[in-house]
């Protein structure tokens, strides 16, 4: 008999002793998944903040962009009224060079008239003929 309770004494050390045990490990077991849990968070936390730092990073640069191009258009208004009003320059000067070439033309064919009239008139021939005469 004080063999059998040596043995169950020993058998209920061992089961205690793998109670104990299985306790433990459930308790690191826990604590682990709580810390990766902590680690998950704290990560996302931070992924979160970037995302956010990025986000607004983003949109003062389109914003700063879209002025830009604002800026830009009012330039190439601006310098396209130039050029067109510097087109319309050079067009008025050429029509009032062309003007004068064609008053100058009729002022040279009056006064060739004039002198072909008095030529005829006074029946004699001008000093520079044509070549072919």
């Amino acid at each position: 008999m004080a063999e059998t309770q040596v043995k169950s004494e020993s058998s209920s050390d061992i089961v205690l002793a793998e109670v104990t045990k299985e306790k433990k490990l459930c308790y690191v077991k826990a604590w682990e998944e709580s810390e990766k849990t902590k680690a998950d968070n704290k990560a996302h936390k931070h992924i979160s903040s970037i995302a956010a730092w990025e986000d607004s990073k983003k949109a003062a640069l389109e914003a700063e962009l879209k002025k830009i191009e604002e800026q830009l258009e009012r330039k190439k208004a601006r310098y396209g009224e130039i050029m067109r009003n510097k087109i319309a320059l050079v067009h008025k000067e050429a029509e009032e060079k062309r003007a004068m070439i064609e008053a100058k033309r009729g002022e040279e064919v009056l006064k060739v008239q004039e002198m072909a009239a008095k030529y005829r008139a006074t029946g004699t021939t001008p000093k520079k003929t044509i070549g072919c005469f």
